[in-house]
């Protein structure tokens, strides 16, 4: 298992909680991003800067992942794309995308985005704090002892 990280959009929190998951586990941890990031020196942590652009970053995911691999990243799209690959993708708010639940989650996210789309006021997402940090380590954890 290698883990992925749509590193660009990733909460600072959850990257150190992967950064320490890396070394205690030494699984690799590779961030992919279209910036440069500083990250520990460590061999289990890798970064691969993509150029700037819609997709760089998710196209390289996708074609680099493998069965099997752990996504980090808050894109339905991308988990969609990495789930049918046979990879399961983690929210950094702990939820899980997997082939029993992508495509509901994915025909929801396509509903809310209709719903902007026409005007329809439909708010944010809630802050990332304690709560949601706590909830992505233990889901995390869940996921690492299963393979």
């Amino acid at each position: 298992m290698k883990i992925w990280v749509d590193a660009d959009a990733c909460p600072k929190p959850v990257k150190d909680i992967l950064f320490r998951l890396a070394d205690r586990t030494e699984i690799t941890v590779t961030l992919v991003a279209n910036q440069q990031m500083r990250l520990p020196d460590s061999p289990f942590i890798q970064l691969i800067q993509v150029g700037h652009g819609a997709d760089i970053a998710d196209d390289e995911i996708v074609n680099k992942c493998e069965a099997g691999d752990l996504i980090i990243t808050a894109d339905i799209p991308l988990a969609a794309r990495v789930v049918e690959r046979g990879a399961l993708a983690l929210d950094p708010r702990g939820k899980v995308y997997n082939k029993n639940n992508i495509r509901h989650i994915l025909s929801m996210r396509n509903f809310m985005d209709e719903l902007r789309g026409s005007g329809v006021e439909t708010g944010g997402p809630a802050g990332f704090g304690q709560k949601e940090r706590f909830k992505f380590a233990n889901e995390l954890d869940r996921l690492i002892a299963q393979r």
